[in-house]
């Protein structure tokens, strides 16, 4: 057994899209890793991943899975908020059930997951946060979910400088559209960028118009970005917000 196969992961939403792209990218690379969903898990995971149930809004159940994670694997060493809700609606059309699903779930899943993880870590440990190009700039329809990204992005940074005393690491990453199952659907809604139109047609025109590369980053480059900003390669990187748009939006 490695050095690196005894560091433990644990990552919120893991169970689908980009979480999972994570999850199985740093299994892969001999990590311990725990995964939550809000539901169970349809998927057919490694006998030694760690699912658990957990609604990410609730902090007790936050700290209920970082306890879950310290009792199976007896540390945690990088903490993953990738819990989140991808909806455009119209600010007439915004409801307090809309702002439960989308802005809660991102910004009081991303405030607790921090809490719970900034409870149990040390030096050398490290948490990404998986926010949004929606977190730097705003764009129609999508009020409630930009609101929840710039939180996410404002957590970040405010908790690096916190928990930089402690030797803890904060960072996020902003990806454009990742063509997941979650967002494919989204976009299928009247509200979106699409607006009601083929999504295939929208996304092949936004590739072209707006990526730097032509194309648009897949769940595994997103995960690798996070494997990056947890590794000792980016030892000296805190309270960073890194886009993964394909030159979307150069910074």
């Amino acid at each position: 057994m490695t050095n690196e196969k005894k560091r433990v992961i644990a990552i919120t939403g893991g169970t689908r899209g980009i979480g999972r792209a994570i999850a199985e990218l740093f299994h892969k690379r001999y990590y311990y890793v725990a995964v939550c969903s809000r539901s169970p898990s349809d998927f057919s995971w490694p006998k030694d991943i760690l699912h658990c149930e957990v609604d990410v809004r609730q902090r007790e159940e936050q700290h209920r899975f970082v306890a879950g994670v310290l009792k199976h694997f007896g540390a945690l060493n990088v903490f993953v908020n990738c819990a989140g809700s991808s909806r455009w609606r119209s600010i007439g059309d915004v409801d307090e059930k809309f702002v439960e699903e989308v802005v809660n779930t991102s910004l009081l899943g991303t405030l607790w997951g921090c809490s719970a993880a900034a409870s149990v870590m040390d030096v050398g440990d490290c948490i990404v946060n998986i926010s949004s190009l929606a977190g730097k700039r705003g764009s129609i329809n999508n009020s409630a979910y930009c609101a929840a990204k710039f939180a996410v992005n404002g957590i970040t940074q405010s908790l690096a400088k916190e928990l930089g005393p402690r030797g803890i690491r904060v960072n996020a990453v902003c990806p454009v559209y990742v063509e997941t199952k979650t967002i494919l659907a989204a976009l299928e809604e009247t509200a979106s960028p699409a607006q009601g139109y083929a999504v295939e047609a929208y996304l092949s025109s936004f590739k072209t118009t707006q990526t730097a590369l032509g194309r648009l980053p897949t769940e595994q480059e997103v995960a690798e970005a996070v494997y990056f900003l947890a590794s000792p390669a980016a030892s000296a990187i805190t309270g960073q917000c890194v886009n993964v748009d394909c030159g979307t939006f150069p910074q």
